[in-house]
């Protein structure tokens, strides 16, 4: 992967990224995304954030690299205090990480998200966190992708402000991803589902204290709720 050609699960968040607007990529790595997109003359100006050392360095060389100095500014900051005021972004991806850990960089750069009309983000694991962090926050999903690379299988989640109810197994599996029902959806909750059935069937000789006894019934609603977008 490279700034000229991304690998599939950057492409599709680079997708949902709006013509000429201005981007902060938070947890950019190498700078790959914003790179990209300046190249393509899809946005002029982007932020490059990174709070690990050696992912920063990388991002600074590569945009030294592609001439690309004047348009991207490369910063290492936690999240988004990656984003200053003066920067005037107006749409925040992030990609690779964990959804409680992109909830989390949400929910602590609130403060920051003052003029951002669109958030793209791609959780590799754990994406209803950001859900729950949406509705909780003033924001509406207003579309999503699942897509599968090397085997591995990606939600992307796309943000704007606004208010929106989604039912349990919206939350779940995602209400835009839940009403394509796509083959990679199919297999992907296959797959949890088959895993919540194992742990469900080791846990069924695991004694009876309280705390198993609850972890059982979580995992039989989580197997109901699933199961009925399979079976239909």
């Amino acid at each position: 992967m490279n700034s000229e050609k991304l690998s599939i699960r950057l492409a599709a968040v680079a997708s949902f990224v709006e013509q000429g607007t201005t981007l902060a990529d938070i947890g950019s790595d190498h700078a790959y995304l914003p790179c990209y997109l300046v190249k393509v003359g899809k946005i002029s100006k982007a932020i490059a954030g990174e709070v690990v050392k050696g992912p920063y360095e990388s991002a600074i060389k590569n945009v030294q690299k592609k001439g690309l100095t004047e348009s991207i500014t490369v910063r290492m900051a936690n999240g988004l205090d990656a984003i200053h005021a003066s920067d005037g972004v107006d749409t925040v991806t992030i990609a690779g990480m964990g959804g409680p850990l992109i909830a989390s960089i949400l929910r602590d750069g609130a403060d920051k998200l003052h003029s951002v009309k669109r958030i793209v983000t791609q959780p590799n694991i754990h994406a209803m966190s950001i859900r729950e962090w949406a509705v909780q926050n003033g924001w509406k999903i207003v579309d999503e992708q699942i897509l599968k690379e090397d085997h591995k299988i990606y939600e992307i989640i796309v943000l704007e402000k606004g208010q929106a109810d989604y039912s349990e197994l919206e939350m779940t599996v995602g209400p835009y991803l839940l009403e394509e029902k796509s083959e990679i959806f199919i297999e992907k909750w296959m797959r949890e589902s088959n895993e919540w059935k194992r742990v469900l069937a080791s846990l069924e000789t695991a004694g009876d204290t309280v705390e198993i006894n609850e972890k059982r019934e979580q995992l039989r609603e989580k197997i109901e709720l699933v199961g009925g977008v399979l079976t239909n």
